[in-house]
């Protein structure tokens, strides 16, 4: 009597959910698609514990010693050392070349700590007290180079390309932190990102040097040591860190000098745009990094893929989920200085690409294109990345062929990401049960008025109901921790709510407004802050009014972000009030401004008040 009765009840179930729970019946679809992204979310975690376990008990001396990224990289170059890591225009490269090259520039940046010949036991500087990263150099023109200290930050002002990995990587096989600096950068926020993240040294290309030529007096005056990727590196002062590096053996480096002491521990820092200001250098951790190791696992990427990487590397987006989440699989990655709309799918053609990354101002560019053989005769089958606004999406599908995207959300500095696995257009992500137990967050109410949380009586945070915008936040454990940025901790002022939804606890505040659907289906609803997106680029309204403000004939300066029909993002747009009996000088405007901020984040329009 009973199966019988199990099996009215399991007939019935279905009809019931219809009538009384509609939204929840609408979910189960997507159980599937939830179940197997959990499996493949719990094999990376599985992986990133064997990978920590067998880097703790390798030896010391080996390059497979050590929780980081050098030993990833050393593993690649033993299990698949002819197969193609990178493409740069004519050049390839294989694992085991990478890691050949690298090693080359871990050797140059540890004679730069005083090492000579091959390193034995001990560490540079021990004997010798090495200076630390708070004390003065001393470099200048004809002057020798002070020493690099053990794990001092070195900062690289370069453009995608097969140098900055190799210095990225030996800078990590080193033991030294990297700093990545945004190329547009130039005078007072060059200076800024510099000093706020402790560089001892700086690696800059050869197309920068005449750009850069005002500010490398200043760039002395701090001390740093100075290498430029290349033989036009004629300017006293300025190394050619390519020769240095070819002068070096390529064999391996010891695995211990790479190996942190915690997995917590800051490996390089990220600039994001500083809702106060300038630029704030984001502590990215070793636990970071391998994590990213997982990205496009998590996106049903394989080994044999070839992904399509046209991003700056100065952004997590290009570095951490583009570089990093290749290495993770052993994937090829073709990567590309410019993005170029009229030459991509003649490059997905000529190298088989098969996974593209992009930004969403990218794809509108591709679909801005006019109609050619190459887009529709193509293996890309994937597309990964941010940004995508719907109807751009709708129009890249339904012109380039089956191509699945893949949307993505998530912030350099924050400890919560979501991808949108199923393909669901528009969406961001998954709000699933099984989704939030692997990688916990809540979408809470925001009063857009006064710009805090709501709060209940008691208060706590009250989380929102579906279709009903809320504010992102996720909680800061071990597992998923903050590390703020460099520099004195009001500047992650903001960043972290307390009491959220029990007194004690603390969440990381993304900034950012969701909406959660009937389905679970999140999607971007708008940003909160002073801060903008355009070309890409994340654009703070303090840094460009304080710019502005810089000029003696504007009284008042309001800096906000202004939608424009067929563009991504926002423009900016600057409202200015003139001081009695003064003329707008727009001659002294342009100047000041392209000579002070970057061109992204320069105001497409003026607007007199």
């Amino acid at each position: 009597m009973a199966v019988p009765l199990l099996l009215l009840l399991l007939l019935l179930l279905p009809p019931l959910l219809l009538l009384l729970k509609p939204g929840l019946w609408r979910a189960l679809r997507w159980l599937p698609a939830d179940l197997a992204f959990t499996v493949r979310a719990v094999r990376c975690k599985r992986a990133l514990r064997a990978f920590s376990l067998a880097a703790a008990a390798a030896d010391p001396r080996s390059p497979e010693a050590g929780c980081s990224l050098a030993r990833r990289l050393a593993q690649l170059a033993r299990r698949r050392p002819a197969h193609t890591f990178l493409v740069h225009g004519a050049r390839s490269f294989s694992y085991a070349q990478a890691e050949r090259e690298s090693n080359r520039a871990a050797r140059a940046l540890l004679s730069a700590q005083g090492w000579h010949g091959v390193p034995g036991s001990a560490r540079p500087g021990d004997a010798r007290g090495a200076r630390s990263d708070g004390e003065d150099g001393t470099g200048g023109d004809g002057e020798a180079a002070p020493p690099l200290a053990p794990g001092a930050t070195v900062a690289l002002l370069l453009p995608a390309s097969p140098e900055f990995l190799w210095l990225w990587f030996g800078l990590a096989k080193a033991g030294l932190r990297t700093a990545f600096v945004p190329t547009a950068l130039r005078r007072g926020p060059l200076l800024h990102c510099l000093r706020s993240c402790g560089a001892r040294a700086l690696v800059l290309a050869p197309e920068f040097l005449e750009s850069l030529e005002p500010d490398l007096p200043a760039l002395r005056a701090m001390g740093l040591r100075l290498w430029a990727t290349g033989p036009e590196a004629h300017r006293v002062g300025i190394s050619n860190f390519l020769a240095e590096a070819a002068a070096q053996e390529d064999g391996p480096v010891p695995g211990y000098l790479s190996a942190p002491q915690s997995v917590m521990d800051t490996c390089l820092y990220i600039f994001t745009s500083g809702t106060t200001g300038l630029p704030k250098a984001a502590r990215i951790s070793h636990l970071k990094v391998l994590q990213c190791q997982g990205f496009y696992q998590l996106c049903g990427v394989h080994q044999e893929d070839v992904i399509y990487l046209a991003l700056p590397l100065y952004h997590m987006s290009g570095s951490l989920l583009g570089i990093v989440g290749c290495l993770g699989i052993g994937a090829t990655v073709v990567l590309k200085s410019r993005f170029s709309a009229g030459q991509f799918w003649e490059d997905c053609r000529q190298h088989e690409v098969t996974v593209f990354q992009y930004i969403g101002e990218l794809c509108r560019y591709l679909v801005n294109q006019p109609p050619s053989e190459a887009e529709r005769d193509h293996k890309v089958r994937l597309a990964v990345g941010s940004g995508l606004r719907p109807d751009t999406w709708e129009r890249f599908v339904r012109r380039f062929g089956p191509v699945r995207v893949l949307e993505t959300y998530g912030l350099t500095e924050g400890n919560v990401a979501t991808i949108n696995y199923t393909g669901q257009q528009g969406a961001v992500g998954r709000a699933s049960w099984l989704y939030k137990r692997l990688f916990p967050f809540s979408l809470i109410r925001y009063d857009v008025t006064t710009g805090e949380p709501i709060r209940d009586a008691r208060g706590h945070c009250v989380a929102t109901s579906s279709g009903e915008p809320g504010l992102l936040v996720a909680p800061v454990t071990q597992q998923s921790p903050f590390l703020g940025y460099a520099g004195p901790p009001e500047l992650g002022q903001g960043k972290l709510l307390k009491d959220v939804f029990r007194p004690g606890d603390v969440f990381f505040n993304t900034g950012d407004l969701l909406v959660c659907d009937e389905q679970g289906f999140l999607r971007f609803h708008d940003r909160t802050g002073d801060t903008y997106r355009w070309k890409g680029e994340n654009v703070a309204t303090t840094e460009v009014a304080e710019v502005f403000e810089a000029l003696d004939f504007l009284l008042e300066v309001n800096i906000y972000g202004v939608t424009v029909p067929g563009h991504e993002g926002r423009a900016g747009m600057a409202a200015l009030v003139l001081r009695p009996q003064q003329a707008l000088d727009l001659a002294q405007l342009y100047a000041h401004v392209s000579e002070n901020l970057p061109s992204y984040a320069w105001p497409r329009f003026l607007r007199l008040q």
